[in-house]
């Protein structure tokens, strides 16, 4: 989208289009999925666990983290990654509350 379009929506759409793009890819799902798996900070390899080279799992961590979904803190010569508890409770009442607004109509195609 480009940045003049963006101005038309407010910072609540902005900020869910944000995450919901995200979780647009499975490679990052499953990111997430193994990062709650292990209910705590990960500080391994998270290369090991996926079919993905090294630069791929680092450009979908740099994806998560810029979304804020993950958070990383260096320890020693590696990085640390968790999920935010913030953001994923954010996430959680925005989605819940855009998807509970629907109400299904008898008149719709």
């Amino acid at each position: 989208m480009g940045i003049t379009k963006t101005d038309h929506f407010n910072p609540s759409q902005l900020r869910l289009a944000q995450l919901a793009k995200a979780f647009g890819h499975p490679a990052r799902i499953a990111i997430l999925q193994f990062l709650m798996s292990q209910q705590s900070c990960v500080c391994g390899d998270i290369v090991d666990e996926l079919p993905l080279s090294q630069s791929t799992v680092s450009q979908h961590l740099k994806e998560l983290k810029e979304a804020g979904i993950i958070k990383g803190e260096i320890s020693g010569a590696s990085i640390c990654y968790c999920i935010d508890e913030k953001v994923w409770k954010e996430m959680e009442i925005d989605m819940g509350s855009m998807f509970n607004t629907y109400v299904p109509s008898v008149t719709c195609c």
